[in-house]
């Protein structure tokens, strides 16, 4: 029961002083975490997606140099196929162009995903552990002694 009275009697002060019932910094953080991850998880996807482009391109290559209605072997769906590099060749440069659309589309997500993690990062004033260490740093740790981490300016330090 005392738990409940303190987070009640400190609530007040702050929703009362500040934006009406906002998120809590826990939550605020695990938001941005799970943002960033997200981006990451996109970044490795077209990185992913690049090293097949590599390796499209390095068969593309090969094939171009030898004999049409020589017989090769594609990997379909998990099953090994024998075709001739005359039929292989044109399905080879579609899954590229196709992956290279691909690529497209997810950096332009990553963009976007960028610029509103950016956004949520200035609207709740996080920083990042090790960001901007010879700056401020010594005036925000005296206005945390001094109760300014109650206060509505304070940022969200994310490690």
């Amino acid at each position: 029961m005392a738990a409940n009275s303190s987070s009640t009697g400190s609530k007040p002060s702050t929703v009362a002083g500040a934006k009406p019932a906002g998120p809590s910094a826990e939550q605020v953080v695990s938001t941005f975490q799970r943002m960033r991850q997200e981006q990451r998880g996109m970044a490795s996807k077209a990185a992913e997606l690049e090293m097949d482009i590599n390796e499209h391109s390095l068969v593309i290559d090969t094939l171009r140099e030898v004999d049409a209605s020589r017989k090769c072997f594609r990997l379909v769906g998990g099953v090994l196929v024998e075709r001739t590099v005359k039929e292989v060749l044109p399905a080879l440069e579609n899954n590229k162009e196709q992956i290279s659309k691909i690529i497209e589309s997810i950096n332009t997500k990553m963009q976007s995903k960028g610029r509103d993690l950016t956004e949520y990062r200035e609207r709740y004033n996080i920083r990042l552990v090790g960001e901007g260490e010879g700056e401020g740093q010594t005036g925000a740790s005296s206005g945390d002694s001094e109760g300014g981490g109650s206060k509505s300016g304070a940022g969200v330090l994310v490690s």
